[in-house]
């Protein structure tokens, strides 16, 4: 029989945001990987992961996640981890990958699936949707995503701050993410733009050092690098103005 590969979604820190699918995937899963940046550390993924699952059955597989400028090496890093989880698959019937918010959304799991579709061929990939930073933060400030006929925008500010100005021009709310190390840039781009006053952003939602802010109060002190962004949609005429 063909192994199983899937993405599950774990959300964005608080272990009580998985889905019960989630959960269920994880449990039923043979083997779990989670990314970490060395195998030394524990990231967020497997922190919450093992709320649910026992250590003995959880895999660190170093990702270079956040190797952007020296492509050969990010690309030898890619093919190193999909041979470890190749291995995996050839030993278990189903692993399960777990990564922090939705495997498909700017997730290291669709690079892994592309690689495990060469080595591995006939395995069968799936994903388990989970909960987005956005929708976390949205809860938590009360900033509301999208009414009536507003479109939702999501930019990483990986692209360079230009492309978040480009989005704030436009109509309805928009979300940044991985915005820390430019958070200044943002906050300009807020106020040319003028988008700031009802902007917020928050950091390691969920978790005892949970940040979630006014953006307004940016400055040029550097922030996490996975912090989060939504500048609202302009609403005028009232409730259901955009119906």
């Amino acid at each position: 029989m063909s192994s199983k590969l899937v993405g599950v979604g774990v959300g964005p820190g608080d272990p009580e945001l998985v889905t019960v699918k989630g959960v269920n995937a994880l449990r039923e899963a043979d083997v779990v990987v989670v990314p970490v940046m060395d195998s030394g550390e524990r990231g967020r993924a497997e922190a919450t992961v093992l709320h649910y699952v026992p250590g003995d059955k959880v895999v660190r597989v170093v990702f270079a996640l956040n190797e952007r400028s020296d492509r050969t090496r990010r690309e030898a890093a890619w093919d190193a981890a999909g041979e470890r989880v190749a291995e995996l698959l050839r030993l278990h019937a189903s692993v399960a990958f777990a990564t922090i918010g939705d495997p498909n959304v700017y997730s290291t799991f669709t690079y892994l699936a592309q690689t495990i579709a060469e080595l591995v061929p006939g395995t069968v990939v799936s994903t388990v949707p989970g909960i987005t930073a956005m929708q976390d933060l949205a809860a938590r400030s009360g900033a509301v995503l999208t009414e009536g006929t507003e479109p939702l925008t999501l930019v990483p500010v990986t692209a360079g701050a230009a492309v978040l100005k480009d989005a704030l021009a436009g109509p309805g709310t928009v979300v940044a993410y991985k915005f820390g190390r430019q958070a200044h840039e943002v906050a300009e781009a807020l106020r040319e733009t003028g988008r700031l006053a009802d902007a917020v952003w928050g950091s390691a939602l969920g978790l005892p050092e949970e940040s979630v802010r006014p953006a307004a109060e940016l400055d040029e002190t550097p922030l996490p690098y996975l912090s989060t962004l939504i500048a609202p949609a302009r609403r005028e005429g009232g409730r259901g103005g955009k119906l």
